[in-house]
C-alpha cells in the first residue's frame, strides 16, 4: 500500500492529489482492475453437467407448456 504523510502547510486536495499518483504510479490500480472480474474457466464436467442441466429444464417446460399447465407470462412494453 501506497504510503502518503501530511506536509506541513499541505491541503487536503493536495495530499490526495499526491496519494492518487503514488498509487497510478506503483501499478495497484492497473493490478486490481484486472483482477476485479476473473473469472476462472469450469472443468469439462462442470460444463457438461449445466448443460445436462438446460436440457432438463427446457424439456420440462416444454412438457408442462405441452400438456397446459404451464402458461407464458405475455410482456408489457418490453418489460417484465
Amino acid at each position: 500500500m501506497a504510503e502518503v504523510k501530511r506536509k506541513k502547510g499541505e491541503t487536503f486536495e493536495a495530499l490526495i492529489r499526491r496519494f492518487s499518483k503514488k498509487i497510478q504510479q506503483s501499478g495497484r490500480l492497473i493490478q486490481s482492475r484486472k483482477i476485479r472480474y476473473y473469472n476462472p474457466e469450469k472443468n469439462k464436467t462442470a460444463i457438461r453437467a449445466a448443460a445436462k442441466r438446460r436440457q432438463e429444464i427446457t424439456a420440462k417446460r416444454e412438457y408442462l407448456k405441452k400438456i397446459g399447465k404451464l402458461v407464458e407470462e405475455k410482456e408489457r412494453d418490453g418489460r417484465r
